[in-house]
């Protein structure tokens, strides 16, 4: 697994595009089916940095509008969060994400924290459809591909930074959470001026319109942003 996350890492390519390349490479390693790199600041999901294909993407996407989900709790605790089997009768956690992941056939999920130092920058979300553990070598393997992840990250804020900014790893997260979705807080903005609501009440109207007709919180920021949804009060 080294190995193959020194490839990515020294093939030239930066940011989203060796974000992706990293997920598709660790999943006949990591024995998954998808895997994606979240960017999570404050405890929230501030992007889907990168992804091993479209169904990882909105599985990850599914975390911000949900508010809940694994990647989000191993960020928060800076530790590995390990689903074997979501349908374990004892497991209750993220109830709207588990439903969600369900419907997608999702069966196991693996999150770990993505961090450089104690500076948390997000978390490595691994899906697959069928239920059981990450063996130890898996689980070890996966931390390596969240440090490429990190790497990744760093090497993108390092780009773009001052000399002065990168010797202050606050500036550096500043840098990286600038990368968020976008399109979600500019509607967000339109739907507290249409209805006059406080910032944390519009985000729960948008991401309530998300489930209700089964969208993510981006597709339905896209639609308001686009003027063809408009949110009633």
């Amino acid at each position: 697994m080294r190995s193959a996350v020194e490839d990515v890492l020294v093939a030239g390519e930066r940011g989203a595009p060796a974000a992706d390349r990293l997920c598709v490479a660790c999943l006949p390693l990591l024995g998954v089916d998808a895997a994606a790199i979240s960017l999570i600041d404050a405890g929230e999901s501030r992007g889907t940095f990168g992804a091993s294909d479209a169904a990882a993407r909105l599985l990850d996407s599914l975390q911000f509008t949900a508010g809940e989900g694994p990647c989000l709790e191993a960020a928060h605790m800076m530790v590995p969060v390990l689903v074997p089997d979501l349908h374990a009768q004892d497991e209750p956690r993220w109830p709207a994400f588990k439903d969600a992941a369900e419907r997608a056939g999702v069966r196991a999920v693996f999150a770990l924290p993505i961090r450089v130092g104690m500076i948390g920058l997000g978390a490595l979300d691994l899906f697959r459809s069928v239920a059981g553990p990450l063996s130890v070598a898996q689980l070890s393997d996966a931390l390596t591909v969240a440090d490429g992840a990190a790497q990744i990250l760093l090497d993108l804020v390092d780009e773009s930074s001052t000399a002065t900014e990168r010797g202050d790893p606050l500036a550096q997260w500043a840098q990286v959470a600038s990368l968020s979705r976008i399109e979600v807080y500019q509607a967000t903005g339109m739907i507290m001026a249409q209805l006059d609501l406080s910032p944390a009440a519009a985000l729960v109207r948008l991401r309530a319109h998300a489930f209700a007709n089964e969208l993510t919180a981006s597709e339905v920021a896209q639609l308001i942003t686009s003027r063809h949804l408009q949110m009633e009060a």
